[in-house]
């Protein structure tokens, strides 16, 4: 990578560059065109960042003034611990940057926050072919078997 990367957290004049990204994170989970995600649920999310009363939390990767990722992640408690866990929810990264360190480099940085918070564990889910995703998550995490069922309400 030519230039200096920094994670940070997400700030409200980033939403510019969060954007394109989003959509691209939400197109690759086939969350688009006639299955896009309703747009108040992008500018809910978006408000939820920015509000320091919501568990909700946003890193963004940041080469030479433009965003070139995202990781989205929330505490919770857990039944099993008796401190909070950390859920990554969204990491991606601009398709033309991939295989530089950019998604490691976020993960690194939730795990960094996780810990800042006292959180116990940071987890996250993926499909099953998402080849390239689960490459850099078998170098960074351990794989535990678990299978996600959900049912829509």
């Amino acid at each position: 990578m030519s230039s200096q990367l920094t994670i940070r957290p997400l700030a409200s004049s980033d939403y510019d560059g969060w954007r394109p990204l989003w959509d691209g994170y939400n197109a690759f989970y086939q969350r688009s065109g006639p299955t896009a995600l309703p747009e108040p649920i992008t500018q809910a999310t978006w408000h939820r960042f920015l509000d320091p009363a919501e568990p909700v939390h946003a890193l963004v990767a940041e080469q030479s003034g433009r965003i070139v990722g995202l990781a989205h992640y929330l505490f919770h408690r857990s039944t099993t611990r008796l401190h909070d866990v950390c859920y990554l929810q969204d990491l991606f990264t601009a398709p033309g940057l991939r295989g530089h360190g950019i998604g490691r480099r976020l993960i690194e940085g939730v795990y960094a926050a996780a810990r800042d918070a006292g959180s116990s564990r940071v987890y996250w889910h993926t499909q099953t072919g998402n080849a390239a995703g689960r490459a850099l998550y078998d170098k960074v995490a351990k794989h535990l078997g678990f299978i996600v069922y959900t049912h829509e309400l």
